[in-house]
């Protein structure tokens, strides 16, 4: 067998949990122990912190200290709005606002909601609600109930929601979420990327991004969201670092310490992951609402945080809904495009461009794939020889030190960088 001979054979003590569903009545920033290896930190869980802002754009030979964590007290309880006519949806969420200190006002339409919209902390959304009031910023959070299923997320979609949170399951993350409303605390920038079709290569330009943005001295993360695509660790030849793997998370609970989870994360190319083990191991079962909770301390953490996403529709729930960009990678084919267009109706509405794989001279070239998907062009990743070969014998960091792989993370960073200008 190749390089990736699978190193952890069923019973070789590989870490591996399966979570419980979060408990409901579990007050915001409640401290919680989670298991880790012997040579990591032993809890990762504090009090909840501020909620995070996009952090500036970084630039090269500027290097952002690290955040310090520290406790938030708010001046006054902060008021989140709720719209909804559902008596059910209305004590759930009163119950969670009462467990974070803060206040709740509770209407029952879009036209009552109108005068405190724009002043509110927070917006939450009950899924009874079909329009929204005219000029004001789209809902923080669609909330729901367990059962309604996928309307959820279509309806968050069509509403321009930030997240969904289907309570009860998700109660722990809302109080959290809610929590965090008023920080000034900043954080840093989430992207995600995610393939247009199967083999687009869409993680090998995560790699590259993430290399890439880390050679400019910026804190970076890359993370796998893909627990079925075999381990993100074997394609960085660092299977063996030591460090977190995601089913040492699996059953985090409350608000994560992000500098504790920075120590504790192995590191590959100047930058950290986190990935799904290179193994046999059946995969840990991770709820939404750790992914969450995770994902919010890594943008605590870092400046930038590159998702791959990998595909498929809990993929897309668990990891497309906390990024503020979304790449599509999509080779330079037809059959792609087709696949690329129907994936659109799955993915969180956050701004959305493509990234075409292809060469100078392919029959079809990447402005017109670009305009039968109907998304920006944003960047063509191109075709390196020998980076299957590469993948394989643990060389793809080596090969993004290529001339034409530079060029291609030049486009995507100078995105980044513009948007925090």
């Amino acid at each position: 067998m190749s390089r990736h001979h699978l190193k952890h054979p069923p019973g070789s003590g590989q870490p591996s949990a399966t979570a419980t569903p979060a408990n409901p009545a579990a007050s915001a920033g409640a401290a919680l122990a989670i298991p880790l290896a012997s040579s990591l930190p032993t809890a990762l869980i504090t009090p909840a912190y501020g909620r995070s802002e996009r952090a500036a754009p970084f630039r090269e030979g500027t290097r952002r200290p690290r955040p310090t964590p520290g406790s938030w007290l708010p001046a006054e309880a902060s008021e989140t709005l709720l719209v909804t006519g559902f008596d059910v949806l209305r004590s759930e969420v009163e119950r969670i606002v009462a467990a974070t200190g803060g206040e709740l006002r509770v209407v029952a339409d879009a036209t009552e909601a109108a005068p405190f919209w724009d002043s509110a902390a927070a917006v939450l959304v009950g899924s009874d609600v079909r329009e929204l009031p005219p000029r004001r910023r789209a809902p923080a959070v669609l909330v729901g109930l367990s059962g309604e299923g996928d309307s959820l997320w279509h309806l968050a979609t069509t509403l321009g929601a930030e997240r969904v949170a289907v309570l009860p399951d998700a109660a722990t993350w809302l109080a959290e979420y809610l929590s965090r409303a008023d920080s000034p605390e900043a954080g840093g920038l989430v992207v995600g990327l995610t393939g247009g079709c199967g083999g687009a290569g869409a993680t090998t330009a995560a790699i590259w991004i993430a290399q890439a943005a880390a050679g400019l001295g910026a804190r970076v993360l890359l993370v796998d969201g893909d627990a079925w695509g075999g381990g993100l660790e074997l394609a960085l030849a660092a299977e063996e670092s030591a460090g977190l793997r995601w089913p040492d998370l699996a059953d985090a609970r409350g608000s994560i310490n992000p500098e504790q989870l920075s120590d504790a994360l192995p590191v590959a190319g100047g930058f950290s992951f986190l990935s799904w083990p290179g193994s046999r191991d059946r995969a840990a079962v991770v709820e939404p609402s750790t992914v969450a909770g995770v994902l919010d301390a890594a943008r605590r953490g870092y400046e930038l945080v590159v998702v791959d996403i990998g595909r498929g529709t809990e993929p897309l729930r668990n990891f497309a809904w906390d990024c503020d960009r979304l790449l599509i990678v999509v080779p330079a084919q037809l059959k792609a495009a087709v696949a690329t267009a129907r994936i659109l109706q799955e993915l969180p509405p956050v701004e959305t461009s493509l990234v075409v794989r292809g060469k100078a001279g392919a029959a079809l070239d990447a402005g017109l794939i670009a305009d039968s998907v109907g998304l920006p062009l944003q960047a063509v990743l191109p075709e390196v020889r020998g980076t299957a070969g590469a993948t394989e014998q643990g060389r793809l960091l080596e090969v993004g030190q290529r001339r034409n792989v530079r060029r291609f993370v030049s486009s995507v960073l100078e995105l980044f960088d513009e948007e925090g200008a």
